[in-house]
């Protein structure tokens, strides 16, 4: 058995069906999420998050942290840039770079991982602070 260095957290097995999970819905009109693990303290955070058609960001935002996703499926745009999540795409947002608006050009489902907490406020567009966190 390996020994964890002192001070390191104490990390447990989980397992998750995330078919069985019913989808939240967001404050955010068409935005769903199955939050499949997340850490209190840092903010960090793993979940499904699903863009009906038509739903997305509304406006330019940036994050505390590091944004990831990965697409599943459908296709999913960043209207300022063009760059467009289709199944299989990565997509790595660094802490404090301004990307945005967001829509979903087909029905979409990411997994969206943040390495810390993820706005440095709630945006305008979440009226619940669950949404933001």
């Amino acid at each position: 058995m390996t020994k964890l260095p002192e001070g390191a957290p104490d990390l447990q097995e989980i397992l998750i069906q995330s078919a069985d999970m019913p989808w939240r819905e967001k404050s955010l009109k068409g935005v769903h999420e199955k939050m499949l693990w997340r850490d209190e303290e840092t903010g960090a955070s793993v979940a499904l998050i699903k863009f009906d058609k038509g739903a997305g960001i509304p406006s330019p935002h940036y994050h505390a942290s590091n944004q990831m996703m990965f697409c599943l499926s459908g296709k999913y745009e960043y209207t300022s840039t063009g760059v467009t999540l289709t199944p299989g795409a990565f997509y790595c947002n660094p802490k404090g770079l301004t990307h945005g608006p967001a829509i979903a050009r087909e029905e979409t489902v990411v997994v969206e991982i943040y390495d810390g907490p993820h706005y440095p406020h709630k945006p305008d567009w979440y009226s619940d602070e669950r949404d933001a966190r």
